[in-house]
């Protein structure tokens, strides 16, 4: 089961898959995965981007400073992978749930989350994620017809979260 939110506003899908994972570890759920804690700056400079390692409880930036004139990609792709190292292992742990904060660009590329979300299909482990909308036709691809889009509301995301660790 691969259940995903389309990412629209800013930050919104950061703070819906926050809230869920805090609240199913709440009950007690045992998680691998990461979310995405954006730490907002001064002086109108992009924000830092944070993921929160569930299975640790650890915090790993993933963002680089490129100078205030740069226009790239600000992500550390070796951070990103230092965070996908952490939840590989997490996943050998037999989790009930995995949640990545994102199917973005690395994922398209098949780098960062995507083997993990393919390993725990394949091991039977629901994923729930975020996608980009100018990505979700790519996400469809890899999908294969596996996915379903939840409505961007925590309860309902909360609900499908426990419905798929049921089965």
């Amino acid at each position: 089961m691969l259940g995903f939110i389309v990412s629209r506003g800013r930050g919104e899908a950061d703070l819906l898959l926050a809230d869920v994972a805090d609240r199913l570890m709440s009950d007690g759920c045992k998680l691998a995965g990461a979310v995405q804690v954006n730490v907002e700056t001064r002086d109108g400079r992009p924000c830092e981007m944070d993921l929160h390692v569930l299975a640790l409880d650890k915090v790993i930036r993933i963002s680089q400073n490129l100078g205030a004139l740069a226009k790239g990609c600000r992500l550390d792709p070796a951070a990103l992978e230092s965070v996908v190292g952490h939840v590989e292992r997490a996943l050998d742990r037999g989790p009930q749930l995995l949640i990545v904060n994102k199917f973005g660009k690395q994922e398209l590329d098949g780098r960062g989350f995507r083997p993990l979300i393919g390993r725990a299909l394949a091991d039977g482990v629901p994923v729930l994620c975020a996608v980009n909308s100018d990505n979700a036709a790519k996400f469809a691809e890899f999908a294969a017809g596996m996915e379903r889009e939840l409505p961007s509301e925590a309860d309902a995301v909360l609900g499908w979260c426990k419905a798929a660790m049921a089965r």
